[in-house]
């Protein structure tokens, strides 16, 4: 099972985002999980539940698993498909040239803290700035996950 390391890399990770931005404790992370990048997410969310009793960061931090479904592209077409219903064979034209266009995926989509922290810089990426550096125009267009005061 190697989803207990899969979630010990996770939590190095939280645990770094939240050094860098000042932030003790976090309550929710979302995660976007490819369908076919081999991590059952069963599995994945077992061992958070054992594994964030052991970090006063992420004690109380709730997993939100976001599946992305595993979509195909076919050279030979240039149709797309769903991957874990045909596999590697396209199931218009029957070619074999095809790649995943998606579904592979593990990322940290965002992170979630307490309402009683002070607005800090949570997302995942370093480039990432906090909220207070963001123009207002370009708060409108933010995509990444920030610390949200729920």
């Amino acid at each position: 099972m190697h989803e207990l390391g899969v979630v010990f890399h996770i939590m190095d990770r939280l645990e770094e985002v939240a050094k860098q931005s000042d932030v003790s404790s976090i309550s929710k992370v979302v995660l976007d999980l490819g369908e076919v990048n081999g991590v059952v997410p069963d599995l994945l969310e077992n061992c958070w539940n054992w594994a964030v009793k052991k970090s006063p960061l992420l004690e109380h931090a709730a997993l939100d698993i976001q599946i992305v479904p595993a979509l195909s592209y076919c050279e030979d077409c240039k149709k797309e498909f769903v991957t874990v219903k045909y596999g590697k064979t396209c199931p218009y034209c029957h070619g074999g040239s095809t790649w995943l266009l998606q579904g592979d995926e593990f990322m940290i989509r965002q992170i979630e803290c307490p309402q009683s922290q002070p607005e800090a810089q949570t997302s995942a990426d370093p480039e990432h700035k906090p909220e207070s550096e963001i123009p207002q125009e370009e708060k409108e267009k933010d995509e990444h996950g920030s610390c949200q005061n729920h």
